[in-house]
Formats: C-alpha cells, structure tokens, sequence
C-alpha cells in the first residue's frame, strides 16, 4: 500500500510540475526523489511495527523469569533487613479465613480454608499453594500488618521458589487509575519501569513482560486497594476482574471497610481467598520486644511493663500492643535507644491506646535522627530540621492525594510548575535571563558598545516571549505511544506555534529584510524547532522518567532505527528546501542550493538518531530506584540539551555558509558562535522541558529556597529510608506507615513551626 501510493504522489506530481514550468522539471524531480525516500522510510516503519507485535520464544520467557526472580529476591531480601522484619525474627501473627459475610468467592473456587503464621515461611508457602488459583486477599484495620505479611509472603515464595515457579513482583496500586487504562496495561507499564532489565529485547524479546503475565510465570502483589480514591476502589477491582484471568496468581492488600464498600459496588475478588489478621498477644509482642533489646539493664524496662500488664490486663498499653504497628514503632523507639519502656505504663499519661499511639509516631523520627547523629554528628541531618522537612513531605504526599513519593511528579507541589501555562511563563523566565546572560557575555568578550549591547535585551525579551505558546501547547497535547508519523505531527504543529510567535522578534532582527528574506528566516525557525521537537519530544513533564542509558547491544535494531530515522528527516529536510528553491525565492536559496537541504537532513537525522539510541532501554540497573532514575534521567536531559543546541542552528550555519560571498569560514564560526549562545539556548530550555529532571530541580530549589526541602533531597530520602522511616518500592518512596505519614501531615504546621 505504501509504495502504491507512493506511484500515484509521485505520478500526479510530475504531470503537474512539468506543465506548469518544464523549466523547473529537475527541481520537481529533486522533490519526488524525497518523495519516494519518505515513503521507504514509511514502508521501513510499518515493517519494523510489524516486528515489534511479534512475542518473545519461551527460552526467552524462562530466562527473563529466572532473571527477575534473583534481581526481586536481592531486592526485597535488602528492604526486609532495612524495615526489620527478621530482626531477631517476625512478629507472630497469625492469618486466617474472614467471618464477614459476602466478601469471599465460593468455596470451591477458592479452595481449603487457611490458618497460617506470618514467622513461618514454609507454612506461608504452603498455605498459598494449596489455594485452588493461588489468589489471596489481605484485610485489616490500619497498622495491621498486611504490607508486611505480603513481604514476608513475597520472600517465603522467592525462598522455596524452583526453577519455573512464578515470581512475586510488589507494585503499589496508588499509581492506577482505571479510568486511563486497564489493570493489565498498568501492571505491563509498572513492572517495565520498575524492572528496566526486562527491556533488553535482545535477550528476552519485545513483549516479555506481557508472556509474564500471560503465562502465569508472575504473582502480582498489588499493595493498597485502600489507597486509591474511594470512587476508583470498585473500578479497580473490576479491572482485576475483567481484564485478567480468573486463574492469574495475585495477591491484593486492602483495609477491610474499603474492602467491602468497593466488592459491595463491584462484587468480588473472582477466586479469592480472603484472611485477616487476629490481635498480637501481649505476651508475644513483650517477647519479642525483649529480644530485639540488647542484654543489660535495658531490660528491667520491659520487665516493669511486663508485671504492670500482668496485674492490668486490660490497660492502654495492652491494648495497644496488640496491633503490629504499635510494636515495630515501640521496638524503634525503646529496643534500639536509651529510652525507658516502663514509661507505657503510666496510666495518668497515657488514658487510652490512641494517646500511646500518638506518643510513639512523634518519638519515632527524633529518636531515629538522633541516634544518627550522635553515631555520625557530621553526616546526618539535626533531628528537628529533619521532623520538619519529613513533615512538608507527608503534608504534600496528603494534598497530592498520595502514598508515593516521586520525584518526577515533585513539580506539582510548586505554583510555577503545576499549571501548563505557569509551566511555560517559568521556561520563558529562564529562557530570557539565558539570553540576557548570554547577549551581556558576547558584548563583553567582543567588546561591544553598551547601546549595542541594551538594544539586544528588548530582543531577549521578545524572542522569550514568542517562546511562550510552545511549552504551553506542547503540555495541552497528550501523546500516547512513540510512533513517528504522530509524533511527527504533533511536533510540526507546535513549531508551527511558535513560528507564528516570533515574528515581531524577526521584524525587530531584521529590520530592513525583504518579504522572502523575512519568510524564510521565519521558515527554518520552524524547521529548526520541528527538529528539536522531534528529537527531545513535546516540552512538558513525561509521565515516567527515562530509565535507559546508551545500550551498547542489540546493534543491528539500533542500526535500522537510525537509518529509518535519518532517512526521515533527510527526505524532509530536502523537501523543505527545494520547495523554497521552486517557489523561488532566489534571495534565501540561491541556484545550486537544493542538495544542502539533503546534507542538513542527513547530519540533524543522524544527532536525533543518536538521542534515540541514547533512550534505548539498556540492562544498566537491574532495579529502578529513586537515586538511578534521577541520575538516568538527568544524563539524558544534559545529552538531549546539548544535541538539540547544535541541531537547531544546522540549517541557519549552512544556509550562512552557502550565501557568504566572502570567508565562508569565517562566516560560518561566527554564526556557529552566536548561534550556540542564541539560538541554541532556545533549544536547549525546550529540551530540557521535554524530561523529568529540569522540572524536578526547578521545584526542588523553589522547595528549599523557602525552607520546606533540604538543598539535597535524595541523600535525605536515601537517609530515611536507612533509619527506617521511608520504604522504597521500585523508583518511589512511601512512609513507613500510612499512620505516620497520616500523623506528620496532621501535625506539619506545629511541627515546621
């Protein structure tokens, strides 16, 4: 289909042209060799499309799941020493069937009834295999332990695990939203980006992560039903439902009250067994907490609550310690610390389980930081600077609606990022003080009059603001997918925007240009932001990060990617010229022009391949974590910033080259020169719009300029989720405890105070 109308395009415009002017025959015949080039191109693109549907062999699939199984053990057995959990061992809860009525499929669907211990990975193991469709359901009030129990399951699993077993894969489902997409789409992206090893196609094929999943070779382990707005909780489930088979092993943690309001909406989970946890004795919560604290005379503590709790059965602090959070945060504050447990024991003090509670969430972060810094004084943070910074955090994970803490979505906190406009006016800002900077250098390295100087600021200013309508248009436009054609597209029409803009700029620099001249200067402003655009994409926060680093495998795709790429835009580049050259406009294209059209296409399509090969997915990190996709995703903007600055001024260098009637040479350092402080600053604030990174700075620096963040916040997250307080799950971190992030954001105002 291509290549046929490929004949017809190429037909009909050589009957027309050579009526019209047979004199202009070998610039038509230019033009329809860039013709058929972009419809090869195109052929090449629906061929390599074809190639990308095609699934990975089964040898592939097993290696890819053995791969994953070793990287998520070394992952979760790493985060299980950080949270605690087998130090000196797991608090001994125990897992049964629910009582309630109406929330659990048909017994013969689910299987046998289970009785289980979360200390006892074999019996853990044994009690999820033995479910007719391995689907669990974990259920509880807050601060009950589902979390960990998923954990201690996910590890129990990955310990007994044989070759060819499924692999349990955590993902936090406070990142669904099953109005924009299904439960199947959203696992595939989530452990893509999770896991970026499973992108190397050339081990394990284009679609491994979708076999996974259809094979049955994963467990998803979806984290917090309870976390998504009440009124997506039903569609969520549903989605499970609908877009899964019914015999896909899954487990799912949600509190019970949500848990019944969304299966009441949504009916419920299809083949699933459903358990909640029975009340920690106090007998073993004191054990515990008795072996986790060193030997000496920190333990009279404990035995002074222990004889209190004896003779008072039914006291504040038995009650309390009969949920697992209460425990894990009474070890944090007394077992590890100088502090005196028998403090619990103080009825007048502590009137009811919520005043411990309470009491226990606002020692936790002191205690922590303080321990720290008495252990490394000049390495850790001051614990009340600290409690601060760690309460505007929960208080903004609270207003954003979220249990997630990433990076790539910090720019939502700050009034000059959050909005699309506000977004654009912010690059604008800095785009003009670029220029200003940039003009004050040049006039003061080449000694220029200060008028001359003055007068190139109202310029700056103008062309900053004709810069205004690409990062706005470039954040209203959502494009799904990477595809070219669309992509292409998309990006003509916002050059285009800003082509429209910059002709007050033009006409203030030139002011004395003719028609033709001023037209084409407009023409490859476009040209140049469409190139820009091309290869750095639309100018506004990307959904997810970049997590790829320059691969230096799978050679031969990287080498059909590039030529489909180069040969795109060499065709188009052609045809912008040689229809300047047939439109005659003699004064920006002179006669003998037409092949420089090919040449700058070929060299801006070979820097724009090498920004793609820059994103292909490589086998770098084996676990997506905050600090890597920050470090990722910041060497990709500066790669993308500096190419696309010298891209953009390609077309205007050449074109000076060729009209220079004297030292072409000259003519062409020069213009590099200005250029790269001029025009290539345009493109490079447009690059780095178009990535995760830039905005991050920008919101992070706003953040600590009024005292809210630390000047470096990623060793402050990596700090607090060694101390314990931060989990991390994949490349985002989570409070330890909703109930602490729940307790920070309540209190942040007295606290920062």
């Amino acid at each position: 289909m291509t290549w046929a109308l490929c004949a017809v395009v190429t037909c009909g415009l050589l009957s027309i042209w050579v009526r019209w002017n047979p004199d202009r025959f070998s610039a038509a015949a230019a033009l329809l060799g860039t013709v058929i080039a972009l419809f090869g191109t195109l052929s090449l693109w629906a061929w390599r499309a074809g190639a990308r549907r095609k699934h990975s062999s089964g040898g592939q699939v097993a290696d890819a799941a053995e791969v994953l199984a070793r990287t998520v053990r070394r992952q979760w057995e790493e985060e299980a020493v950080l949270r605690q959990l087998y130090d000196p061992a797991p608090l001994p809860v125990v897992w049964s069937d629910c009582t309630r009525p109406g929330i659990c499929d048909h017994r013969p669907l689910v299987g046998t009834s289970v009785v289980c211990r979360a200390d006892d990975p074999r019996e853990l193991a044994a009690a999820f295999g033995g479910l007719a469709r391995r689907r669990l359901a974990l259920l509880g009030p807050a601060g009950s332990g589902k979390t960990t129990f998923a954990v201690l399951l996910m590890l129990a699993l990955l310990r007994t695990r044989a070759t060819g077993d499924p692999v349990p894969v955590l993902c936090s489902l406070s990142s669904f939203d099953p109005a924009r997409e299904s439960a199947a789409g959203w696992l595939r992206r989530r452990i893509a980006a999770d896991y970026p090893a499973l992108a190397d196609t050339e081990h394990y094929g284009v679609g491994v992560v979708e076999d996974l999943l259809t094979e049955h070779r994963l467990i998803p382990v979806l984290d917090g039903l309870d976390e998504l707005p009440e009124r997506s909780r039903a569609a969520a489930l549903a989605s499970l439902n609908d877009t899964l088979p019914s015999d896909t092993p899954l487990v799912l943690t949600c509190r019970t009250d949500a848990y019944v309001r969304a299966v009441a909406a949504s009916g419920v989970l299809t083949g699933a067994a459903v358990l909640e946890p029975a009340p920690v004795r106090t007998g073993d919560a004191l054990v515990l907490l008795r072996l986790a604290t060193p030997p000496g005379p920190r333990q009279r503590g404990w035995d002074v609550l222990a004889e209190h709790l004896d003779r008072r059965p039914g006291a504040p602090a038995a009650r309390a310690l009969t949920s697992p959070l209460m425990v894990a945060l009474a070890r944090s504050v007394y077992a590890d610390h100088d502090n005196d447990p028998a403090e619990l024991a103080d009825e007048r003090r502590f009137l009811a389980p919520a005043d411990i509670e309470h009491h226990l969430l606002d020692a936790l972060v002191p205690t922590l930081y303080g321990r720290a810094r008495r252990q490394s004084p000049a390495r850790s943070w001051e614990p009340r600077r600290a409690l601060a910074h760690l309460a505007h955090l929960a208080a903004g994970m609270h207003t954003q609606g979220t249990h997630d803490l990433a990076w790539w979505q910090l720019y939502r906190w700050t009034p000059a990022l959050a909005g699309p406009w506000r977004r654009a006016l912010t690059w604008a800002s800095v785009l003009c003080a670029g220029l200003v900077l940039a003009a004050s250098l040049c006039g003061f390295v080449g000694n220029a009059p200060l008028p001359d100087v003055l007068r190139w600021y109202p310029q700056s200013v103008l062309e900053a603001l004709a810069f205004l309508p690409v990062p706005a248009i470039g954040s209203l436009i959502v494009l799904s997918g990477r595809g070219l054609p669309r992509k292409s597209v998309v990006a003509a029409a916002v050059a285009l925007s800003g082509g429209l803009t910059i002709v007050p700029s033009a006409w203030f620099y030139y002011p004395d240009a003719s028609l033709p001249l001023l037209v084409g200067a407009i023409g490859f402003y476009v040209f140049s932001l469409w190139l820009v655009l091309l290869g750095a994409g639309l100018p506004s926060p990307p959904r997810m990060p970049s997590r790829s680093r320059p691969a230096r495998e799978r050679r031969r795709r990287q080498l059909m990617r590039a030529l489909a790429l180069v040969a795109g835009v060499a065709a188009i580049s052609e045809a912008v010229f040689a229809g300047y050259a047939i439109a005659g406009y003699g004064a920006v294209l002179p006669s003998g022009t037409v092949p420089w059209g090919l040449a700058i296409g070929v060299t801006a399509g070979i820097g724009l391949a090498a920004l793609d090969w820059v994103r292909d997915p490589s086998t770098a990190d084996d676990v997506a974590t905050a600090a890597s996709s920050v470090r990722t995703d910041r060497l990709i903007s500066l790669i993308g910033a500096a190419a696309c600055a010298v891209v953009f001024n390609l077309p205007d260098g050449v074109m000076r080259a060729v009209l220079a009637s004297s030292d072409p040479l000259h003519t062409t350092t020069y213009a590099a020169v200005v250029g790269l402080f001029h025009g290539g600053l345009i493109a490079a604030v447009l690059a780095l719009a178009a990535h995760s990174w830039p905005h991050y700075t920008i919101a992070r620096l706003l953040l600590a300029a009024r005292g809210q963040l630390p000047w470096r916040l990623q060793p402050f997250l990596a700090e607090a989720h060694r101390l314990g307080i931060l989990r991390r799950v994949g490349p985002v971190y989570q409070f330890r405890h909703a109930r602490l992030q729940h307790h920070l954001a309540t209190h942040a105002h007295g606290l920062r105070s």
